[in-house]
């Protein structure tokens, strides 16, 4: 059975969806990839290097 990846997508504290990596770009008008690559570490640490990190929008794969 292919069970399909959920993601959790926040800006700073807010939830702002969650669902697949499409449901979820489709939502925040970007490409999938995009999705999956906040879930990276080198996505993680380019983040972590802003000037307000605790605004940035980052996702969690659930």
């Amino acid at each position: 059975m292919n069970q399909l990846q959920e993601y959790a997508v926040y800006r700073g504290d807010e939830l702002v969806c969650i669902g697949t990596k499409e449901e979820c770009a489709k939502k925040l008008n970007v490409q999938p990839k995009y999705i999956y690559w906040l879930t990276t570490p080198t996505a993680k640490r380019q983040l972590a290097k802003r000037k307000h990190p605790e605004k940035c929008t980052v996702a969690l794969r659930l």
